[in-house]
């Protein structure tokens, strides 16, 4: 019966941190993905673009950060990069609604459309714009941190 108590405590534990946004020293690499792709998802205005039937937002342990967007006509865009490139992360906006700038230092964000009827088209970027929703200054503060941590892993 203690086992399961300690589980519950835990758990009550890391919702009540993952709701507060606030996070312990001792929070291991698979903590800080969970709760950055989390963020990210809950956080990703999709409303800002009215074209969009879906999206996926995911960080990985190797430290990329992944976003693809697909629209209702097929058209996809995909966007990806190492977070060890993150020269800066900018907010635009308000708490209600804004935009999450993620720059790099040199063009390391890559840029894939496909399916569009101008044709397929690979690029490459600085800036990452992310619409976002409900950023309070302390979940941003988190994310910060958290895309911080993934910076400074090791390659």
């Amino acid at each position: 019966m203690c086992g399961i108590k300690k589980k519950i405590l835990l758990a009550a534990i890391f919702f009540a941190v993952g709701t507060s946004y606030c996070f312990k020293s001792a929070m291991t690499g698979p903590d800080w993905q969970l709760w950055t792709n989390k963020c990210l998802m809950q956080s990703y205005d999709s409303s800002a673009d009215p074209k969009l039937k879906k999206f996926e937002f995911s960080v990985t342990t190797d430290a990329f950060i992944r976003l693809r967007k697909t629209y209702a006509k097929g058209k996809e865009e995909y966007y990806s990069f190492n977070l060890h490139q993150l020269n800066d992360l900018d907010y635009v906006g308000n708490t209600a609604v804004g935009t999450l700038q993620l720059r790099t230092i040199a063009d390391d964000i890559i840029v894939q459309t496909r399916n569009d009827r101008k044709g397929d088209v690979d690029s490459m970027t600085t800036v990452l714009n992310i619409p976002v929703k409900n950023m309070e200054p302390e979940r941003l503060d988190s994310l910060k941190e958290a895309l911080n941590y993934f910076k400074s892993k090791g390659l």
